[in-house]
């Protein structure tokens, strides 16, 4: 029996992330995202500007007249979410924590890939894969995949994408939608009593994570078609000034103090942040990998959207 506040929880999921896909993807998973080939339709007569590839010389010849062959793209995908449930991801400066949003972005991909009659499968990771969902179809398929995002409780706190991206290629054996959410960092700081202020002391570089995976990052985009979702908070990007903080790692369970108010720490650390954003977007596109970074204090709707439209034009001008 589910708890009445996780139902609760999960219905209010359900209910804003629907209106997204209706008002502001409506449409555009199904035109990024292109189907395994091209399935036989029908025969019909040629006709002028036609490619006269297509021409079936069979038909042709019995009706003495030139009949071409009309094919339509294979629709049916499978969508694989691989989501990060490492310590890091409880880490939220707002009123919404990284492993909120990765829910939210997982329920938004998810009712988009089932309002295509797709399959929906989910991995979800920390330093070892925790859970394995098999790729399925309906409602009530993608309301346990969205449970289990903002539920489930992993038996580690680390994190190994290099796990989750073989695991992904031994399960999946066809081609798929590959989407991996994720901070692509190691460790986080959390703070260490209830009410202080949620920041981070010192992040680990972006590359200590990202290019440690990058020969299995390359590997998976080969096989399927991956996109890479980067859940960030702004205070993983800028420290405020707030004097002398402790924090807590949620990772390691290591505990720093840091002196906020030292306008060249924050520089420094704003600057280094920067730089790491910079190394993982080259990352990635060396990879050749889609990429967007969703945070915690912006409207993701609108950022997928015009991620969506992007890509779709990169797709058309290919």
């Amino acid at each position: 029996m589910i708890p009445r506040e996780i139902l609760k929880k999960i219905r209010q999921i359900e209910l804003r992330t629907n209106r997204i896909v209706t008002e502001t993807l409506a449409g555009q998973y199904h035109s990024v995202f292109k189907g395994q080939g091209m399935n036989f339709d029908e025969v019909r007569e040629y006709q002028p500007g036609d490619d006269v590839r297509a021409i079936d010389w069979n038909v042709t010849a019995r009706m003495n007249h030139p009949f071409i062959k009309k094919f339509v793209e294979e629709r049916e995908l499978t969508l694989m979410l691989v989501v990060d449930v490492s310590g890091s991801g409880l880490f939220g400066s707002r009123d919404q924590s990284k492993r909120e949003l990765a829910a939210e972005i997982a329920s938004v991909l998810a009712f988009s890939a089932i309002r295509n009659n797709d399959k929906v499968g989910l991995i979800l990771f920390s330093d070892a894969v925790e859970k394995f969902i098999p790729p399925r179809k309906g409602r009530s398929h993608v309301l346990r995949v969205i449970r289990e995002v903002l539920f489930f409780e992993p038996k580690r706190r680390g994190t190994n994408l290099n796990a989750a991206l073989e695991f992904l290629l031994r399960v999946q054996a066809h081609k798929a939608i590959a989407v991996v959410v994720s901070d692509f960092l190691g460790p986080a700081v959390l703070p260490r009593k209830p009410g202080e202020m949620r920041a981070r002391s010192n992040m680990l570089l972006l590359e200590s994570l990202a290019q440690a995976s990058f020969t299995r990052l390359r590997q998976a985009n080969r096989k399927h078609d991956l996109v890479a979702v980067q859940v960030t908070d702004p205070r993983e990007l800028a420290l405020p000034e707030l004097g002398r903080l402790v924090f807590q790692d949620a990772e390691t369970g290591e505990i720093v103090e840091v002196n906020t108010g030292d306008a060249r720490k924050r520089a420094a650390f704003a600057d280094r942040q920067a730089k790491s954003q910079d190394q993982l977007a080259r990352l990635f596109r060396k990879a050749g990998i889609d990429a967007i970074q969703l945070r915690t204090d912006q409207d993701y709707g609108a950022a997928l959207g015009r991620f969506f439209e992007n890509r779709e034009k990169r797709r058309l001008r290919g």
